[in-house]
């Protein structure tokens, strides 16, 4: 099985990269991003690229691909709406708009938030932006899987690249057993994540389509099928 990872470098990609190296099925990662990641591993291939808007350039790289994993994100704080729609629009779209095509079998998934607007007309504008490319990608002729994860504990090393969220991960760090008793439901980890990500590619299109911190625990559960 050969994977795409965009967002390697960040809290969740971490935890997805390293679950595809771990797992024997994925023969080939490519990741791309910016910059080099740090890591050396037989099955990955880093390609580096800059204008995520326009990922032709590299489409030679990235053909061939059974599953992409879309952990590329960025904070609304500190940015503008135009760099958050951007990011969390426009540069998802434009990845599937590049691998879907003639490849129906592509499993996509794209990591959004709990929360996210599925009607687009809510009064929150990141969950409007997050919930039109939802629509947007699963209206395409892929394998297209939603991620809504609540509460994610990084683990194995992976940090957030955003410092307001290493600040509050750290301060907070302790609740997360608390909360985990208390709402199993409504937090995760960077390692269920990753494991969860690819057990939808084992779905084969089935569903569900928009998974929460719920399903992404049960999919990425050590004895999950």
């Amino acid at each position: 099985m050969k994977v795409v990872v965009f967002g390697a470098s960040g809290m969740v990609g971490h935890g997805v990269l390293r679950a595809c190296l771990l797992d024997d099925e994925v023969t080939e990662v490519v990741t791309v991003g910016r910059g080099p990641l740090g890591v050396a591993h037989p099955k990955l291939r880093e390609v580096a690229h800059a204008d995520f808007t326009d990922l032709s350039p590299i489409a030679g790289e990235l053909a061939g691909a059974d599953a992409c994993f879309y952990c590329l994100g960025v904070s609304t704080a500190g940015h503008t709406a135009e760099v958050y729609e951007r990011v969390s629009h426009d540069f998802p779209l434009a990845a599937a708009r590049l691998l879907a095509p003639g490849n129906p079998e592509l499993t996509f998934t794209y990591v959004s938030g709990a929360g996210t607007d599925s009607t687009e007309q809510g009064r929150v504008a990141w969950a409007r932006v997050k919930g039109r490319t939802e629509n947007a990608l699963l209206a395409m002729d892929m394998r297209a899987y939603m991620f809504r994860p609540g509460w994610i504990r990084p683990m194995h090393g992976a940090v957030s690249r955003t410092r307001t969220y290493r600040i509050i991960y750290r301060l907070t760090s302790w609740l997360y057993p608390l909360v985990h008793r208390l709402a199993p439901d409504q937090v995760t980890t960077t390692e269920l994540l990753g494991r969860s990500m690819l057990g939808v590619v084992r779905l084969q299109g089935r569903g569900p389509h928009i998974l929460s911190a719920a399903d992404i625990n049960r999919l990425g559960a050590p004895d999950a099928s």
